[in-house]
């Protein structure tokens, strides 16, 4: 079982902004091209296409590593080490084309200077890796106990915000519920509950932000019981917006 680390690489911040820039315009757009979406998956050690087009094509990242797998006649895996890389380098790996448009939201990360070696380090890819597995399998309990009435959408990375969610049926209204390795208005690592509405009922300490509420990385740290403390987290939000 994944366990949430005590403490970050002081490398976080800068390895989690350019694998974000990786997730948008090489997996993403290798998606896009093949067919048409852009959302991603939680994978070993990384984030992941799912597999895509003829050859079952999957692009994905593990540790400082990525990745392309195709099967069938194209059967051939192919490799790149990100550290040193630059995204240019990444993008020819998967064959996408750079210079064309892409809008995945309005969280789309710049492309930046595609020439210029990327800010990874391999042990923050790696903790990051883990964080997004550590939080997939969070949402998987809590999503399997709500049962099929709750409705739940597919879980997805969302690669423009670079956060992994879904989003459940609760009383007359849906909630997000999700797992981010930190952004401008949280630095830290977090999970979060996002109610579609404005309402915030019950325990008012319970919504700390804006959207909601949020468990960050610092609350569970180095915990044994990491793993229940997120759970009974999200399944609180979900409980309040309810009505229980």
């Amino acid at each position: 079982m994944t366990v949430v680390p005590a403490s970050l690489p002081t490398t976080w911040a800068s390895t989690r902004d350019d694998l974000h820039r990786v997730a948008v315009h090489v997996l993403a757009r290798r998606r896009g091209d093949l067919v048409g979406k852009i959302g991603l998956r939680a994978s070993p050690g990384g984030i992941a296409t799912p597999a895509a087009g003829p050859d079952h094509e999957v692009v994905r990242t593990s540790g400082a590593w990525l990745l392309r797998e195709r099967s069938g006649a194209a059967a051939a895996t192919r490799s790149l080490r990100l550290d040193g890389a630059t995204l240019a380098e990444a993008a020819a790996l998967v064959e996408v084309d750079l210079t064309q448009p892409l809008d995945a939201g309005a969280d789309t990360p710049a492309l930046g200077d595609v020439d210029a070696p990327l800010a990874i380090d391999p042990l923050a890819a790696t903790a990051l890796g883990s964080w997004f597995e550590f939080g997939w399998s969070v949402l998987d309990e809590v999503v399997a106990g709500l049962g099929a009435g709750a409705t739940p959408s597919v879980v997805q990375l969302w690669p423009e915000h670079f956060d992994a969610a879904v989003d459940v049926a609760v009383g007359d209204g849906r909630v997000n519920l999700g797992i981010s390795p930190g952004d401008a208005g949280h630095p830290d690592p977090y999970l979060y509950v996002g109610p579609w509405g404005s309402e915030r009922p019950g325990d008012a300490a319970y919504w700390n932000a804006p959207f909601g509420a949020v468990l960050a990385h610092p609350a569970i740290a180095g915990s044994t019981a990491a793993r229940t403390t997120a759970v009974s987290f999200v399944r609180r939000g979900v409980d309040l917006v309810g009505g229980h």
